[in-house]
């Protein structure tokens, strides 16, 4: 039997700021997974996530790899945080955005713990913003935009 689904008309991320933030250190990485028709997917730990706002995951991107190329082409991205320990499970959906200048890359870089920045000396990342437009919590919807 699928559990009910409780969707809303708006999305609320910072209810998930402080684990989304200890996730590393909880041995729980979000794994950012992103997809371009006629390739093989792709799914790639992020250390550096974080709940940018009330509407925005962002991660800072010090690789520049297969997914940035993918995010190019498509900017769909789905986001997985399990915590083995608290058998927490959460799935976000929703669109990416490649910052390479502004205001809000310099945030997402601010924000970034030192262990992603120190991977990137030169400070070349690129901010990745995804708006999210769906949550699933376990196997339920618990937010969705309308």
């Amino acid at each position: 039997m699928q559990p009910a689904e409780t969707a809303v008309e708006s999305i609320d991320l910072t209810q998930w700021e402080e684990l989304v933030a200890r996730a590393p250190g909880d041995g729980a990485p979000c794994i950012a997974a992103s997809y371009v028709p006629g390739e093989p997917p792709d799914m790639s730990f992020k250390g550096s996530m974080m709940v940018l706002d009330r509407d925005h995951l962002a991660w800072w991107e010090w690789a520049g790899g297969e997914q940035i190329h993918q995010l190019e082409r498509n900017p769909l991205v789905s986001v997985l945080y399990r915590n083995h320990t608290t058998r927490v499970m959460l799935r976000w959906y929703g669109q990416a955005t490649l910052l390479r200048e502004g205001p809000v890359r310099e945030q997402v870089m601010a924000r970034a713990p030192e262990r992603e920045l120190a991977r990137d000396p030169e400070r070349t990342g690129i901010a990745v913003v995804v708006r999210i437009d769906r949550v699933r919590l376990g196997g339920s919807v618990v937010q969705q935009r309308g």
